[in-house]
């Protein structure tokens, strides 16, 4: 009997969003994770010279299903005629900055920031992360490894999709975590953040400790806080209003903190939060990093506070809107590098900071690590107040004075997601209708001046305010970005996207 006969189950094939693969554990069985992992294999023999026997570095966050994920992946590895490299459970720039460095290709298993539910695997070359132009080749070979394995009577895997039997995982290569710090302790002095009392709330992330680590090395007075057996799902493009309390509650219980800092789930992302408990987003933080890196181009986003285009122009800095996600960002660095550029950096509004060469910066060269990362932006805010001589909020407080939000809404069907998206792109006399009754007057909307379709739907109006909606790439889930002029406008136009009879629902209604 073939795999698939034997199944008695019928499988969801995993598909790419912007980082890598996503879905739901119960749909992430030993046996999809195995036949995409396979499939990325052969896509590296075809494209990346990987040689019969090789290795492949591999990883994970702490999620409870992760180490499950991990077997199958690392079977397929072994069973295609590799060696696995072990790394553990670090953050995924961590992984990438190592394999890069020893041009070998590597997995990371995670899902960020999504609920524990879900799980993921990102797939590394080995110059790095996988481009969108990537995609349709790793597809196709994953395609053909189904077909073979479906097909095949290897006795691997028994009807529900499980592993029969898995073998332990190799032991752990301890230098990676090392080798990422050093990345950091190279460039900045050793007791640059002396005095400093840094709260880092540790939650789930899976750099949680060497994020404290780091800081005490540097000099800081570290106070982990909150620390969590189980995962919890925190998402720097959604901070809640149960989020935003939180943090103003350690910035209370904390009175002589110099900031409070955090990471998301696999540490790609920052949390970067001032001494008065106020959340700075990734945009914004970018750009501070940016202008202490001394850049002469950045890669942001379209879904980017247009505080962040204005500052850019303040400092003569070359700049491109790109779509959301990583892929994008590192293909305009990329090609920023053709066209002459030395300091190429870019930056998610989640936060994720990425350096697309070599930078000198203060006593060394900051190497290059063109993959999200959380631990720069937060070491590069916290020199750059220190630098300055001022507190935290005051490198935020000198940035021109636009305010952001986002927030998202879970289950929403992506069929639905699409056709909004596709309907309104076309700009014609029904779309133009549709805006102005869902973004209409009564909700202190002005008339739409610009439509943005870079990637989803970004409207401007003649009130200076933005509203961007977009759908997640790799789950069910619509966001919302908003731009005002101040805080409680953009905290008041996400809000009336995401309520039950807000704005996503009533486009729902009328596509």
């Amino acid at each position: 009997m073939t795999v698939r006969d034997s199944l008695n189950y019928l499988p969801v094939e995993l598909n790419f969003g912007t980082s890598g693969l996503r879905g739901l554990v119960t749909d992430m069985t030993d046996l999809e994770c195995y036949i995409n992992t396979v499939g990325f294999i052969s896509f590296l023999k075809q494209s990346d010279s990987l040689s019969k026997g090789g290795v492949i570095s591999l990883a994970g966050d702490l999620r409870t299903s992760t180490p499950r994920i991990l077997q199958a992946v690392a079977m397929a590895i072994s069973n295609s005629g590799y060696k696995v490299e072990y790394c553990g459970l670090i953050p995924t720039p961590a992984l990438a900055y190592w394999a890069m460095h020893k041009n070998q290709a590597c997995i990371m298993v995670t899902g960020s920031h999504i609920p524990a539910d879900r799980n993921g695997i990102k797939f590394y070359k080995s110059s790095g992360e996988v481009l969108k132009s990537d995609e349709l080749s790793i597809k196709t070979c994953v395609k053909l490894a189904r077909e073979a394995i479906y097909g095949s009577d290897t006795g691997v895997f028994n009807e529900d999709g499980a592993l029969k039997q898995s073998a332990p995982l190799p032991s752990e290569i301890q230098a990676v975590k090392s080798v990422y710090l050093d990345r950091f302790t190279n460039v900045l002095s050793g007791e640059v953040f002396s005095g400093k009392q840094i709260i880092v709330y540790q939650h789930s992330a899976v750099g949680r400790d060497l994020l404290v680590s780091l800081l005490e090395k540097l000099g800081a007075n570290v106070i982990p806080v909150d620390r969590s057996n189980t995962f919890v799902s925190i998402d720097t493009e959604n901070v809640t209003p149960d989020d935003q309390a939180y943090f103003k509650s350690l910035a209370k219980k904390y009175p002589d903190a110099f900031a409070i800092v955090s990471t998301d789930g696999d540490s790609d992302r920052p949390f970067v939060v001032d001494e008065t408990g106020e959340f700075h987003r990734g945009d914004v933080v970018g750009y501070v990093v940016a202008k202490e890196l001394k850049a002469d181009f950045a890669a942001i986003p379209v879904s980017s506070s247009d505080a962040v285009d204005r500052s850019l122009n303040e400092d003569s800095v070359t700049w491109q809107h790109t779509k959301i996600g990583s892929p994008y960002v590192i293909e305009s660095m990329q090609k920023s590098l053709q066209n002459g550029s030395k300091k190429p950096v870019g930056w998610e509004v989640n936060g994720g900071f990425l350096t697309g060469a070599d930078i000198p910066y203060q006593n060394g060269t900051l190497k290059a690590l063109p993959t999200r990362d959380a631990f720069l932006p937060i070491l590069l805010t916290l020199a750059a107040a220190v630098t300055q001589s001022v507190s935290f909020s005051d490198i935020f407080n000198k940035l021109p004075q636009r305010f952001t939000q986002a927030g998202l809404i879970d289950n929403f069907p992506q069929e639905d997601s699409t056709s909004i998206i596709t309907t309104l792109a076309k700009k014609d006399t029904r779309a133009q209708k549709i805006i102005k009754q869902c973004f209409s007057t009564e909700l202190g909307f002005g008339n739409p001046t610009d439509i943005n379709t870079t990637d989803g739907i970004r409207i401007t109006f003649d009130t200076h305010e933005i509203a961007h909606i977009r759908p997640s790439g790799n789950a069910p889930q619509m966001r919302i970005y908003a731009t005002a002029n101040s805080q409680k406008r953009a905290d008041e136009i996400v809000m009336q996207g995401i309520s039950e009879n807000g704005i996503f629902r009533n486009l729902q209604s009328n596509i």
